[in-house]
């Protein structure tokens, strides 16, 4: 995830995918998250780029 900037994070709070742009993501030096890697996950849901749910803060 991120090599675009930004990716898609999965949880069943945000069913369809919430998209996750790598500013919210909170860690010092280049923002990158592994597929099935754990997260804390805060969100909204105006929506961003045809999904409901936008990430606003991200924790590993």
């Amino acid at each position: 995830m991120m090599e675009e900037g930004w990716g898609v994070l999965d949880s069943p709070e945000t069913p369809g995918g919430c998209w996750t742009h790598f500013s919210a993501v909170a860690m010092e030096g280049f923002r990158s998250l592994e597929p099935g890697q754990s997260v804390r996950l805060e969100w909204e849901s105006p929506g961003q780029d045809g999904y409901a749910f936008r990430a606003t803060h991200v924790v590993p």
